[in-house]
């Protein structure tokens, strides 16, 4: 009879299915833990806390290393989102120190994750040009402002992946509004100090005269 037939067939299937869920169940939870993790890291990275936010990375460096070990292929899709985080907390972490961002060998990651965490550090890099903007700290502001392009313009060849990495082009979008955005800024700022400057030439001038 063939529903004697299948049996084997469906409780092979049922154990597969089983052992996918469970998978699947642990993977977003432990996710959940890392990206919290990377967005505490972050917090403190903006408010000068480098140890506590280094030691929230390696926690989730650590539970991204455990994720790896039973996601699979099939599930990988659910360890990517917290490597974007990590990428994201890593990069922002070298840039205000000064260093040159992690590679992806560095730090562990699938290419896209990489790329897409990337992506999201302009917009931490863009909160740091309006901090330095905010102190008087032109230069720097200009110098973090270039790094934004020279990140920007670097991944913007990747768009044609758009199918391929999911979000891609969006975030690509994302990141060019808040340059364009940031550009603004920054030119006013240029305009606004060159006034005050023409101003305080003038008025040394005229003391003189």
């Amino acid at each position: 009879m063939p529903a004697v037939d299948i049996q084997s067939s469906l409780a092979e299937i049922d154990t597969g299915l089983k052992d996918i869920q469970e998978r699947r169940e642990k993977l977003i939870k432990r996710g959940r833990d890392a990206v919290i993790l990377c967005s505490k890291s972050i917090i403190s990275l903006h408010q000068g806390s480098m140890d506590e936010a280094a030691g929230n990375m390696d926690q989730a460096r650590v539970i991204i290393e455990e994720l790896r070990s039973f996601a699979k292929e099939d599930l990988y899709k659910y360890v990517a989102v917290a490597e974007q985080e990590l990428v994201e907390a890593y990069a922002l972490k070298a840039v205000i120190n000064g260093l040159p961002i992690p590679a992806m060998s560095e730090l562990n990651v699938s290419g896209p994750s990489y790329l897409t965490g990337l992506l999201d550090c302009i917009g931490e890099i863009k909160r740091l040009v309006y901090d330095r903007m905010r102190s008087g700290n032109e230069k720097d502001a200009e110098a973090l402002f270039a790094l934004m392009q020279e990140v920007y313009g670097a991944l913007y060849p990747f768009a044609v992946y758009d199918n391929i990495v999911s979000g891609l082009r969006k975030k690509l979008d994302v990141a060019r509004i808040m340059i364009e955005d940031i550009r603004a800024v920054v030119t006013e700022e240029k305009r606004r100090r060159a006034m005050i400057d023409a101003f305080d030439e003038f008025e040394r001038k005229f003391a003189k005269s």
